[in-house]
This record gives structure tokens, C-alpha cells and sequence, in this order.
């Protein structure tokens, strides 16, 4: 058996019981055995395949740190692209286009990965520049992939250019590339989110296939996208299939759709089937029927759970955290939403979901609290988050929620390479009105 330090594919060992933190970190004290105790002649995928883990585990630092310990024989697009694929896992764009420009610098041979990546990069944070990438990627000759596909239709889904979404999915199938059931989910959720629940439910068709025993890996998205739309009876038959012999991720899809149904006991049963089951669940797991609670605002259920959780032994990490906060957060307690991240961040070593930081902060801009959003904000950037549009736009709006002038926001915009959007320019204009506004009372 070839050991390396570690495959790529380390993932796929990874079962979903031992928390990913841990899991993550172990893998990292081996491969560093492995490198120390010279156990190999290291080629540049096991290099890439630590410096991967360290960047997932110790942060982009660490990693930029131990790529300069890298044979530079041995630095080649393998070691860039892992670098690359880290920095925009943590949305750090300004890395993540230096990175790119280094691989472009150094003439080494860019794969559909990286542009993939800068697509990936871009459709977070800056959708104008997509069609800088694919212009690039033709002029390289670089054929775009069914994952390509996926991340441009699922643009054109989230901007609510349901005919664009379509064009691109016609181009992909004329370029001989079928659309598999992940995209058809994904346009059958822009769909429903569009208000085209017609076409949706004939996508959902088209996944089926007319049959469930060939098809039944459908069932996991199918179940919440007919929760969505309101088809009890849809999601009681889809239920009654899979429930002859569950299967994880179809019990989660399951309790989703129920819960959209507001059918509580109906989600319950199945958790409590899950848990028949399979003994020893996640926090992943658990989060399903917890998101439900916090969606209904049954704060007594969702803390009895969570007590639930405590007893079984299950560890709980940021997943937990982001329900049990959004659960506080929809019951009115946003300050004790608040204090629970903040005890989150102290006690663990594991980084709370961005979601968590903005659910929070989203609710003090809304009441016009500037103090405490901009505590979040920065609570934020402690935390490793690079600042985004959605953030510079909620922390604005709390300004105008407490009609008060926000000074410098286009200074620290710029500081932190983001532009005002038309969103954010309309924002702003309101915020420099009340700069105004200060200034002709005192005149007066």
C-alpha cells in the first residue's frame, strides 16, 4: 500500500461520526510523523496534500509559511492550486487573485481546477468578473466542466435570471453534457424560489425518472424541494419509500421537508427512527430536527434537544451552534443568541459558521443597534471571516436604522478591496443624507 502524506481524497475516509475538527487534525499530526520521520521521498501531491491540512487546520499563514519549505523542483501547479482552492474556501479574495497571478507569473500550466476556483471565488463575491474568467478560460482553451455548469447556473438562479439559468443549461447540453440530478435540483430550487412552482414540479419529474428504485438517490433533494413547494402528499410518499430502508442523508432531507410542512411530529418520527437506527448520531444529525425547532420557534423543544445531545455524549460544534443560535435569534433573544456565540468562540477551538456571526448581526441592524453591530463585525474578523458585501451592507444598514451619519464606511469599502455595489451605493446615499442633515442643524 502506497502511503503518502496525505491522498487528496483523505476525505473520503471521514464518516461523519468523529467531529471533522478532530478528524482534520489528526490526519495533520500524522503527516507530520510521516515528513519528520523521513517514512518517504515526498513528490509534490503528498506535499500538497500537507500543505492542504495545514491551511484547513492552522490557517493560510501556516500554509504560506510551510510553502516556502517546499522544494522549489517540486512547486509546481499541484502545490498553487491547493493554495489557490484554501483561499477561496476562506474568502480571502485578495489572496486568492495573487495566488492565481503567481500561477500565471511563474507560465505553469492552469487547470479547469483553478479556474473553477476563481469562479467559485467570484460568484461569493463579485459576479461581474465571472465573464473575465470565461473569456480567459476560452482564450486558453480550457473546456468548461459539469461542475463549470453548476456553479454558472446556480448564478444566474441566485440573481434571479431564470432565462439565463436556462440558456446555460441548453449550452451545457449542447456541448454533450447531461445535467445530473444535483443540477436539476439546483434549478428546480430556483424555480420554486422564481415562483415558477410548474416548472419546478416538472424537474422533479425528470429526476424521478417515473422510478424510485433506479433513481432513489433523488429522494435526499426531492423530499425538501416538495416541502418547499407544500406537497404533503408528495413528501408523505417519497418518505414511505425510503422509509422501508432509511438511509442517513434521506432521513435529514425528510425531517427538512416536514419541517417546512410545519408538520412537527411527522419530523420527530423520523429522528426518532434515525435514532433507533443508528445508535450513535452527530451534531450534524441532531442540527436537522434543531433547525425545524428554531424555523418554529419552539425554543422548549429545541433546549430539550440540545440536552438530548448533552447526554448521548455527542460533542457539539459550530453546526449546533449556528441552530441553536438561529433558535434564540427566532424566539426573540438575540442577546442570549449573542452570548452563546461568544462562549462558543472562548470554550472551542472550532470556527462559528459565518451564518451565526450574521443572523446576529442582522437583528441588531434591524433594531438600529450601531454598537453591536459593529461588535459583530468585528467579532467577525476576529474570527478569520474576510469582510464581504453582505456584511459592509448590514453593517450600513444599521446606520440608517438608527438615522445616524456613518463616517468613513467608503474608506474602509476600499481598505478592504470591495466596491459599492448598486445595492450598497443606494445605502450609502442615505447614510451621507444624514451627514446633511447633522450639518444644517448646526448652520441653522
Amino acid at each position: 500500500m502506497r502511503v503518502t502524506c496525505l491522498p487528496f481524497s483523505y476525505l473520503e475516509f471521514y464518516d461523519g461520526f468523529c467531529p471533522l475538527g478532530t478528524f482534520m487534525w489528526l490526519l495533520l499530526q500524522l503527516s507530520e510523523w510521516v515528513e519528520a520521520n523521513k517514512r518517504k521521498d515526498f513528490d509534490e501531491r503528498d506535499y500538497a496534500s500537507r500543505l492542504d491540512l495545514i491551511a484547513k487546520v492552522r490557517g493560510l499563514q501556516k500554509a504560506e509559511v510551510y510553502m516556502e519549505k517546499i522544494p522549489k523542483s517540486l512547486k509546481g501547479e499541484v502545490i498553487y492550486r491547493t493554495l489557490l482552492a484554501n483561499c477561496v474556501s476562506a474568502n480571502n479574495v485578495k489572496k486568492a487573485v495573487e495566488v492565481f497571478n503567481k500561477m500565471k507569473d511563474l507560465e505553469l500550466a492552469i487547470t479547469l481546477f483553478s479556474y473553477n476556483q476563481l469562479l467559485l471565488l467570484y460568484k461569493r463575491h463579485d459576479k461581474k468578473k465571472i465573464a473575465d474568467v470565461l473569456l480567459l478560460m476560452e482564450k486558453e482553451n480550457v473546456k468548461p466542466s459539469l461542475f463549470t455548469y453548476i456553479l454558472l447556473i446556480d448564478t444566474k438562479g441566485q440573481s434571479n435570471d431564470i432565462a439565463g439559468m436556462e440558456q446555460i443549461a441548453e449550452t451545457m447540453k449542447a456541448e454533450g453534457i447531461e445535467p445530473d440530478i444535483k443540477t436539476q435540483a439546483i434549478m428546480a430550487r430556483h424555480y420554486v424560489s422564481g415562483g415558477l412552482k410548474e416548472k419546478a414540479e416538472i424537474v422533479l419529474k425528470e429526476m424521478e425518472g417515473g422510478n424510485l428504485e433506479e433513481h432513489r438517490w433523488a429522494c435526499q433533494f426531492m423530499l425538501p424541494l416538495y416541502g418547499t413547494l407544500g406537497k404533503a402528499d408528495e413528501v408523505s410518499r417519497l418518505w414511505k419509500f425510503c422509509k422501508k430502508s432509511p438511509r442517513l442523508d434521506e432521513c435529514m432531507a425528510a425531517i427538512e421537508a416536514w419541517g417546512q410542512l410545519k408538520k412537527i411530529p411527522e419530523a420527530e418520527a423520523v429522528f426518532e427512527l434515525m435514532s433507533k437506527t443508528w445508535k450513535k448520531l452527530s451534531s450534524k444529525h441532531y442540527s436537522a430536527l434543531l433547525k425545524v425547532y428554531a424555523n418554529n420557534k419552539m425554543l422548549s423543544k429545541g433546549k430539550d434537544l440540545i440536552k438530548q445531545m448533552g447526554d448521548s455524549g455527542c460533542r457539539i460544534g459550530p453546526l449546533t451552534w449556528d441552530a441553536l443560535i438561529k433558535l434564540y435569534v427566532e424566539a426573540g433573544e438575540v442577546e442570549k443568541a449573542d452570548s452563546i456565540l461568544n462562549k462558543a468562540v472562548q470554550q472551542n477551538q472550532m470556527k462559528p459558521m459565518f451564518s451565526s456571526y450574521m443572523i446576529i448581526m442582522e437583528k441588531y441592524a434591524k433594531k438600529g443597534d450601531i454598537h453591536n453591530a459593529e461588535k459583530m463585525f468585528h467579532r467577525m474578523r476576529q474570527a478569520g471571516y474576510q469582510a464581504r458585501s453582505k456584511q459592509f451592507q448590514t453593517l450600513i444598514q444599521a446606520y440608517i436604522n438608527a438615522k445616524a451619519p456613518c463616517y468613513g464606511m467608503r474608506e474602509r469599502l476600499k481598505a478592504d478591496g470591495l466596491f459599492a455595489n448598486k445595492a450598497m451605493a443606494a445605502q450609502l446615499s442615505q447614510v451621507d443624507a444624514f451627514k446633511r442633515t447633522v450639518v444644517s442643524d448646526l448652520l441653522d
